[in-house]
């Protein structure tokens, strides 16, 4: 039994209760747009970056944009979260605990997120940047955000480890997606939408709790060949 090398933890829905700060700027736009967001689209935009979820509203409401369109509801979805997340970011349940807990055992750690940088900024003022030693966000992976690897596979690169030895910590079907396709186990701890089964995961209720044990328990059990 053996600690995975790294620790990487999804931002929204995992550490902090985003989501329903999502909720407000979504059905907002949307309502600006002369619709209404559907729930079976607020919830595939769980996980995903905001050209994704752009996709997808406009697709909702039954728009297709131009660029300068896309461009003013990015820049208004950038501002209405802002002012969100400079008045209040809550936390996951255990989600303080865990993450200082996870620190004090020395285990490089990495935030990867498909949030982008400024308001990734703005919710390390809640959460603290000491937490980490690289961080890694949407718009810092060239467009290929999750469910693709790359998020998860430059963050190991940073911190200068296999992510084949890595443990994840994600919410989504989007975030478990990219960190099993880059090779890393993944602790699934599945927040506004059901996360499937599949290679590579293994489920936790919440953060409450949660031990440097219960990290070995997890990587080595998922990280093992079958027999």
């Amino acid at each position: 039994m053996s600690l995975p090398a790294a620790v990487l933890w999804d931002l929204d829905g995992t550490l902090i209760d985003s989501e329903k700060l999502w909720d407000i700027p979504l059905y907002e736009l949307a309502e600006r747009l002369g619709g209404r967001l559907s729930q079976p689209t607020r919830a595939a935009m769980v996980g995903t970056n905001v050209p994704t979820t752009l996709d997808l509203l406009f697709a909702d409401v039954g728009i297709i944009p131009d660029a300068d369109q896309r461009a003013e509801a990015a820049r208004w979805l950038d501002k209405r979260m802002a002012e969100l997340y400079a008045a209040d970011v809550p936390w996951q349940p255990g989600a303080r605990e865990a993450l200082a807990t996870i620190r004090a055992t020395g285990l490089p750690t990495a935030l990867v997120t498909s949030t982008e940088r400024p308001l990734t900024e703005l919710a390390l003022d809640t959460i603290g940047r000491d937490h980490f030693d690289v961080t890694v966000c949407g718009d810092e992976v060239d467009g290929r955000n999750k469910p693709l690897p790359d998020p998860y596979l430059k963050a190991a690169r940073l911190l200068d480890v296999a992510p084949t030895h890595c443990l994840a910590i994600e919410d989504s079907p989007s975030g478990t997606t990219s960190a099993v396709a880059a090779g890393c186990t993944v602790l699934v701890i599945p927040s506004e939408v059901e996360v499937p089964p599949g290679p590579r995961r293994i489920f936790r209720d919440s953060l409450v709790g949660l031990t440097p044990t219960d990290l070995e328990a997890a990587f080595n059990e998922l990280s093992q060949p079958p027999p």
